[in-house]
């Protein structure tokens, strides 16, 4: 996995050719039904100015190198503060590293050195094959040595946080705790169902119930991801409106930015297929044993289910719950993500100096 350790400074600088081809592709597109997508469509066309974009992320130091045969992208933001910790931020599907721009001041602030990085196969890490989380938390484990350092802590959201999990899995000797905003922890047979405490019944009918009418896509993306893959890389339209379907709480800006990473980076093929390659991976027996905080938001479309969360996560310290916020917590709640985020591992590392 060492082949190249090399970290080179990247910049994004995306050319006006590709800005110009992607504009003349949107006025081809034909009008919408109205709708969500529609209105993306026309703030596409109009009003959204990927340069601004671009400004912001490149505010921020970037880097590239290559583990296991693949580009990895990633920005690191050190503290300016003289105690440091260091956290590596995992976003998921259908985000980027845009996802976690408004946590960097707050974090940064309370001391912790950040690494976001793109998964393989998504955004500025260029299309990929053959990755799913598990081979993503060993690189994970190996860009953090790489940077050097020796322990630190895993952040995750979406995909992110089935990756961050399995970082704490695959490295715990490093790994001093995992906060996540989802424990996607399910019954594993009908009868498990059964004895649920609390409010565990309506978690579980809550998250059942977005499985049931939003989650084709799941399906899709783990049985034949290279159904939908032309329409991803040949239409920008096309990968507008399957991405959007969960892009659909926050604000236009937010949910253009990342869709038009995925488009100017070719990556709307290779990102689906993660799922395809997850599924199809043997999985470790047994749960993890790292420390693990929670802090779930309310506009969230998925409940975390206490039950199954303890059964497959043997160690959760901290589960907090916030009104609000949604799926993306750290753009639609940042100071409260932030805040969590900061006590869970302040805790930590009182509890390992106790």
């Amino acid at each position: 996995m060492r082949a190249d350790a090399t970290v080179t400074p990247f910049r994004i600088d995306i050319s006006e050719t590709a800005l110009v081809d992607l504009a003349e592709r949107l006025s081809r597109a034909p009008l919408q039904q109205p709708g969500r997508v529609n209105e993306l469509l026309d703030l596409w066309r109009q009003g959204f100015d990927w340069r601004e974009w671009e400004a912001r992320l490149n505010t921020h130091p970037q880097f590239t190198t290559e583990i296991d045969g693949q580009r990895i992208h990633f920005l690191h933001v050190r503290s300016a503060e003289r105690d440091t910790f260091p956290l590596i931020l995992t976003h998921g599907w259908p985000g980027t590293v845009v996802e976690y721009l408004d946590v960097i001041a707050p974090l940064t602030a309370q001391g912790f050195d950040l690494v976001i990085p793109s998964i393989p196969g998504f955004a500025f890490s260029g299309p990929a094959s053959g990755w799913n989380r598990y081979r993503t938390a060993r690189a994970w484990a190996e860009l953090m040595r790489r940077l050097g350092y020796e322990s630190y802590g895993a952040v995750g959201n979406d995909v992110g946080a089935t990756i961050s999990l399995e970082l704490g899995r695959e490295d715990p000797e490093h790994v001093t705790g995992i906060h996540v905003t989802q424990i996607f922890s399910l019954p594993a047979d009908p009868h498990d169902a059964g004895d649920l405490i609390g409010d565990d019944h309506e978690r579980l009918e809550r998250s059942t119930a977005f499985i049931q009418e939003h989650g084709a896509y799941l399906r899709l993306h783990a049985t034949r991801p290279d159904t939908l893959a032309p329409a991803l890389t040949d239409s920008p339209v096309g990968l507008l409106g399957w991405n959007a379907q969960l892009l659909e709480s926050v604000d236009p800006a937010f949910a253009l930015a990342n869709i038009t990473i995925y488009w100017l980076t070719g990556t709307g093929a290779s990102a689906i297929r993660f799922y395809h390659e997850d599924a199809r991976v043997s999985r470790p027996g047994g749960p993890t044993s790292r420390p693990v905080g929670l802090a779930e938001f309310t506009g969230d479309f998925f409940a975390s289910i206490r039950r199954f969360a303890h059964r497959d996560h043997t160690s959760i310290v901290s589960w907090n719950t916030y009104p609000g916020g949604g799926h993306y917590a750290a753009h639609q709640a940042p100071s409260v993500l932030a805040q969590d985020i900061t006590g869970f591992f302040r805790s930590l590392a009182h509890t390992a100096t106790a």
